[in-house]
């Protein structure tokens, strides 16, 4: 007879709000609380910050309400797991309080002037012309600005934590983290899945004290119980196990039902990406590592168009304003004004190309990068940019799934689609149609949560291994067809004229930069 224990509690804290999501055994979202909060705080131009007490209290809150509302009956909670956002770090003094307020992945501030690596590792960079890659690494770090800028609260420092590690340890009180969620620019060795050894080049662009860095936990292991504190604070029953899961986008892949490199799936969020699941260390674009994945000895090949669909946010805050009011009058969704905007454009958008390389990369697109959209007539109008906007993504996500394909020997043939932009069944027949592939979208979209909850459900032994727990846990919705008519015009738009642009344009993106000094 099967136990009581038989529900999973998944924390899944976003950029603009965290949800607390209680799942059954075949997948089902049996009740869910989310707290919405404002995504940051920019005292200077570019920075992101958050007051990290923000993050603590909406997990509080979200569970207390949870439970306030008697749906669901805690003594059925097997485990807790928990995914977040990627990248976002705080520093914290030996009680766990943090010491300035949490640096987000959004921020973009740079620590330039840093001396080059010398040594043999300098030499190696400098023979495989890497200098730039590596200065570039060394510039995005954000213990690099704080160990410059701020040195008082780096000396203060007791633990270096990513915003998983802030939250496990108000969980667990153990300054621990997952293995899954270390996605940031740490000295971390991705390829073997654990910090990098001394010898490592990393500690060099990052240059830290190994101690002050977070014991790491498989995905799957337990990473501690509920505290006394926590449950008094949460409601969640004290000594409930909290199992290690992964960053959101890893979650993302297995919640999406995605465990094999011929499924590629696809994040529709505010970075878009392409993840495969590999259980080899491969390098999708040189130099930039497979993030590890929520399947533990796993890593998961991304590649990412760092702007995403913050485009169609973009779009609909710069130009959206007839749709916006007309929505609010009639009390509609505005989202179903847009998509009329997007059937009214035929494929192609009457020859208007969206290049979204919106914001510079390291290696893909490159630091010089800008966007680009040509192709402007008489004819074009909004609803041709909204569209171009959604076919450029798409393209650039092709383009990502090529690469994956080229470094694995392995054809992508079906897709998952998952994130806020996968709601849009125009975004969805753009996306198939120009990958000349079914695109489906999971039946649940809490996809993120999902994935953390079979990594719970496998380490708690309620699954015997993730092909049995995601078989039963993940649901595929609606599938959309390509119209292969359509993608024959797609395939020769990215054949003869995406795929040629960013090389085309490269040059004259780099002296915009030297003119202007933007990006710098």
């Amino acid at each position: 007879m099967r136990s009581m224990k038989d529900l999973l509690l998944a924390i899944d804290c976003g950029t603009q709000s965290l949800k607390a999501l209680v799942f059954d055994l075949n997948g089902n979202l049996l009740d869910k609380e989310q707290i919405i909060f404002t995504p940051y705080f920019s005292e200077n131009p570019g920075w992101a910050e958050q007051d990290s007490e923000i993050f603590w209290q909406a997990l509080c809150r979200a569970c207390q309400r949870l439970w306030e509302k008697g749906v669901i009956q805690k003594e059925r909670i097997a485990g807790v797991s928990l995914t977040s956002q990627r990248g976002t770090v705080i520093n914290v003094d030996a009680s766990g309080k943090p010491l300035r307020p949490a640096m987000l992945w959004l921020d973009q501030r740079k620590t330039h002037g840093q001396l080059p690596i010398r040594g043999p590792w300098g030499l190696a960079f400098k023979a495989a012309r890497l200098g730039d890659t590596i200065a570039y690494f060394q510039a995005e770090a954000e213990a690099n600005w704080i160990r410059t800028y701020q040195p008082d609260i780096w000396r203060a420092t007791h633990k270096y934590l990513l915003l998983s590690g802030f939250l496990t340890f108000r969980l667990t009180g153990e300054f621990v983290d997952s293995v899954g969620c270390q996605v940031g620019y740490l000295p971390f060795d991705y390829r073997n899945l654990c910090w990098a050894r001394s010898w490592d080049w990393k500690w060099l662009c990052v240059p830290m004290d190994p101690v002050v860095l977070p014991g790491l936990v498989p995905a799957t292991q337990q990473l501690g119980q509920i505290t006394p504190k926590a449950a008094d604070a949460t409601g969640i029953p004290l000594g409930l196990p909290v199992i290690a899961a992964a960053a959101d986008k890893a979650c993302e892949v297995i919640g999406s039902g995605s465990l094999e490199p011929s499924i590629g799936c696809l994040s529709y969020g505010t970075t878009a990406t392409i993840n495969v699941t590999h259980k080899k260390y491969v390098e999708a674009i040189p130099l930039l590592p497979p993030y590890p994945s929520a399947v533990p000895g796993f890593h998961t090949l991304e590649v990412q168009i760092y702007r995403g669909y913050w485009m169609v946010s973009w779009f609909k805050e710069e130009f959206g304003y007839p749709e916006l009011q007309q929505a609010a009058e009639q009390g509609l969704a505005p989202e179903s004004l847009f998509e009329k905007l997007v059937e009214a454009v035929p494929p192609g958008a009457m020859g208007l190309i969206l290049q979204p390389y919106w914001t510079p990369g390291v290696k893909l697109p490159g630091p010089e990068a800008k966007g680009a959209i040509i192709g402007f007539g008489d004819v074009h109008s909004r609803a041709h940019l909204y569209r171009s906007i959604l076919e450029g993504l798409s393209y650039a996500l092709r383009e990502g799934k090529e690469r994956i394909e080229k470094k694995t020997h392995i054809p992508i043939t079906s897709l998952r689609v998952s994130g806020g932009g996968s709601q849009s069944r125009c975004a969805m027949q753009i996306t198939a149609d120009i990958f000349g592939l079914p695109a489906a979208r999971p039946r649940l979209y809490e996809t993120s949560g999902l994935g953390a909850a079979i990594d719970a459900a496998v380490g708690l032994g309620l699954h015997s291994d993730f092909s049995s727990a995601v078989k039963a846990m993940t649901h595929v919705g609606d599938v959309f067809e390509p119209d292969m008519n359509v993608h024959r015009l797609y395939e020769a738009i990215y054949r003869d004229i995406y795929k040629k642009m960013y090389r085309k344009l490269k040059p004259f993106y780099k002296r915009i930069r030297e003119i202007t000094g933007y990006p710098r």
